[in-house]
């Protein structure tokens, strides 16, 4: 054997020790996942946290919707969270919201303003799993006084024309003084066709940009709530967010064009981050929040190499903010399995197939386990220097494709990424709702 050999067979010897002893150590922490009572351990660690963030790996994945949702249901039900908050988007899910809460104006089903969903990718909340635990909070919302009943939003940046015309419509049925200002101040977008990308690149090539004005709509609404007595406190703050995500969609579309980096998408995370602040302003003193939102939203950015770019995320900046102590920050993966998901943007959506996690993954460490589902939580043991690897963990997009699965894992340090880590050997695809 010469030296080349020698010290590939050493290389390979030191992986497969590092893979035995740490598999050792998660097994010690390894809770089997077999029904609802199972959690008991995750619902009494998450209970008394501010905000819960529930991740996944994929956007396309019926197991991380179905223990989200049997997650959350405890939280509600048990430990008294008021919201969901979603990566969706505000204006189109707000119908859901006010079906939920059986506000004035609500649709006969959650199933019926779900088909409604039109923007690309819909699977991600046109699902019959969001359905079941929409009709749930239905259920639950119908026992409790109007200002106790749980909410559920989209807290993303995206929709931004559809939330433009919905600050119109609502001032021009209360308010025709209001209309006729936002009206002037949104004619700047006029030559743009609703089309985003087109007003951006406008700007990038010497047009005026609309900064002020949707910042003049914003401070407008936000500083004269006496200027509409007719809204109650939640068609206020729907009619507040819809003008806040025109400015801040204006922000992030022009900045996608003009910068380089990590700006836009900072941009992005500062608005779903700051929806989420706005809530539980919103409900009050004590209020608690649940996000759902990607792994790569919600497992803290300073913990993997989102940190070399500067990219920032909601898991980062809630620790930040509130303090870990009042966050608990909950990831989801899988070995392998299904996904619903597209080859490209816009593309029709199909099952696809998820290959088994490459080795040097978590992934891979947790099959090893033997356990069809688990999950772990975190403790500052293991988060000792010396248990501190950096591996791959797995990252899915609404774009995928399978042949280059070897290049969706994130380097990441998982004991201070998440709180808690939920595994499944193998998933299924989310049942996408048809017309």
């Amino acid at each position: 054997m010469n030296v080349l050999e020698m010290k590939f067979l050493f290389k390979i010897l030191l992986f497969f020790s590092f893979v035995s002893c740490n598999a050792q150590l998660l097994a010690k922490k390894a809770i089997s996942l077999d029904g609802d009572a199972s959690l008991d351990q995750l619902i009494l660690a998450a209970a008394n946290k501010e905000l819960v963030l529930l991740g996944e790996a994929s956007h396309g994945t019926h197991e991380y919707y179905l223990w989200r949702d049997k997650i959350s249901r405890r939280l509600i039900a048990e430990q008294g969270f008021s919201f969901i908050a979603v990566e969706g988007d505000f204006a189109s899910l707000y119908h859901l919201n006010r079906y939920v809460k059986n506000l004035d104006g609500a649709a006969n089903s959650a199933k019926e303003v779900l088909l409604q969903l039109n923007r690309w990718p819909t699977w991600m909340w046109a699902n019959e799993e969001v359905v079941a635990l929409a009709e749930w909070l239905r259920k639950h919302n119908d026992q409790l006084p109007q200002d106790k009943k749980v909410g559920f939003y989209g807290m993303d940046v995206y929709d931004e024309w559809n939330s433009k015309k919905v600050v119109l419509d609502l001032l021009k049925e209360t308010n025709k003084i209001a209309y006729k200002y936002v009206k002037e101040q949104y004619n700047c977008f006029a030559p743009h066709k609703g089309d985003s990308w087109t007003y951006a690149r406008a700007v990038e090539a010497g047009k005026n940009a609309c900064t002020l004005a949707t910042k003049n709509v914003v401070e407008y609404i936000r500083n004269h709530p006496e200027n509409f007595p007719e809204l109650s406190k939640d068609t206020y703050f729907y009619l507040l967010q819809n003008a806040v995500v025109v400015h801040n969609a204006e922000e992030f579309y022009r900045e996608s064009v003009a910068s380089s980096g990590n700006v836009s998408w900072n941009s992005r995370v500062h608005h779903m981050h700051g929806t989420v602040n706005e809530l539980l302003t919103l409900y009050g003193e004590h209020s608690k929040g649940i996000i759902w939102a990607h792994n790569t939203h919600i497992g803290d950015a300073e913990y993997t190499n989102m940190r070399r770019s500067g990219e920032k995320n909601i898991g980062q900046l809630s620790r930040a903010d509130l303090g870990n102590e009042k966050v608990f920050l909950i990831g989801f993966t899988t070995y392998e399995g299904k996904v619903i998901a597209g080859s490209s943007w816009g593309a029709k959506m199909q099952e696809m197939t998820i290959p088994p996690a490459v080795p040097n993954s978590i992934e891979y460490q947790l099959n090893t386990l033997g356990l069809e589902k688990m999950y772990l939580i975190f403790d500052q043991e293991d988060r000792k220097e010396k248990n501190l690897k950096v591996t791959g963990n797995r990252a899915v997009g609404v774009v995928y494709n399978p042949k280059w699965d070897q290049r969706q894992f994130v380097p990441t340090i998982v004991p201070m990424r998440y709180d808690a880590l939920i595994f499944f050997k193998k998933t299924t695809a989310v049942h996408a709702l048809r017309r």
